[in-house]
């Protein structure tokens, strides 16, 4: 597993101190994929670098499988970053260099054997399905197919562990899709541990099976992807999570509620029935909802009437039903 103890990062300059993270503590269990989630600026970057060491905190432990890599030799750590992959939002693939070249880099600096390592280029370009472009150069690729050369280039070495920093934000909806489907994948049939850096709630949503909320440097809130998705604690995760709608702020009705779906089951369709019971209609301002399982996951804004005695015996259905909700102002 990794372990994160204490952490913190600050940088100096002339006049000033900046603090990048603050008393960082996290642990990432081997075989999830774990998500990190903030705004930009927020510390979430420097993190996942300090998870390997590009970045070197200022203090407290990075410990990958009980071995803390800040005390270890610059020869132990490189032998150890073999077992961490990373990819990045820009691809950071050498230009000069044919795909089956550039996923046989890390391997070349390893000092493999060249049949070999064209062998496992080989092998890694089939998984992410791009064996007959190995003589293409990056310039001849889209984005979503350079990202797929950069996951292949981080397993070269077969890591245990793959940091993926913004690694979708450059990319359209569809080929983000298919890009996290590729590492979901990944993680179920080659067992690597991927901890995901985005500023997206919709990859998280995807592809985590737990986040770690990160804010103004410091860990917000942490927990299970469906709890933090649907009952959100601190101010910045229910700012990323329930997101406000801003055409709903024009609407003349009367009170909205936001209802939240935390994964009941449900054999009807909630708010047609509650319609034909209540015998009102409401407005839906805003709604993210999803069914994984046969349970009902995400948050919707309705609109109650101007009536109050419609609007009170909507909210009482929803009491009645156990169905959670909150008053928005």
């Amino acid at each position: 597993m990794i372990e994160i103890k204490n952490l913190n990062k600050t940088y100096r300059t002339a006049d000033k101190e900046i603090v990048a993270l603050d008393d960082i503590n996290l642990t990432i269990q081997d075989g999830e994929i774990f998500g990190i989630i903030g705004l930009s600026g927020a510390g979430k970057s420097t993190l996942v670098r300090c998870m390997n060491l590009l970045e070197r905190p200022t203090s407290g432990e990075v410990l990958l499988d009980g071995k803390d890599l800040t005390k270890l030799s610059k020869k132990e750590l490189l032998k150890v970053r073999q077992s961490i992959g990373m990819i990045f939002q820009g691809f950071n693939l050498l230009e000069q260099r044919t795909i089956l070249k550039n996923v046989c880099f890390p391997l070349e600096i390893a000092g493999a054997d060249k049949t070999k390592a064209e062998a496992r280029a080989m092998e890694l370009l089939e998984i992410v399905g791009l064996a007959d472009r190995a003589g293409s150069y990056p310039s001849q690729l889209s984005g979503g197919q350079k990202q797929r050369v950069a996951i292949a280039r981080a397993l070269a070495t077969n890591p245990k562990y793959l940091l993926c920093d913004e690694a979708t934000s450059a990319l359209d909806p569809n080929t983000t899709r298919a890009i996290l489907d590729l590492l979901k994948e990944i993680n179920s049939t080659m067992g690597v541990t991927i901890i995901v850096i985005t500023h997206e709630m919709r990859v998280i949503d995807q592809i985590c099976d737990r986040v770690a909320v990160i804010d103004k440097s410091h860990i917000a809130e942490e927990g299970k992807v469906s709890e933090v998705f649907t009952n959100p604690t601190s101010e910045i995760a229910k700012n990323l999570i329930l997101p406000r709608d801003r055409a709903a702020l024009n609407t003349k009705g009367g009170r909205r509620v936001r209802i939240t779906f935390n994964g009941d089951r449900f054999d009807k369709p909630v708010i047609a029935q509650m319609v034909l019971d209540c015998q009102t209609p409401v407005s839906i301002l805003f709604a993210d909802t999803r069914e994984m399982e046969d349970c009902i996951y995400g948050h919707m804004i309705l609109e109650l009437p101007n009536d109050e005695r419609q609007a009170d015996k909507v909210m009482l259905w929803l009491q009645n039903n156990e169905i959670s909700f909150r008053g928005e102002a």
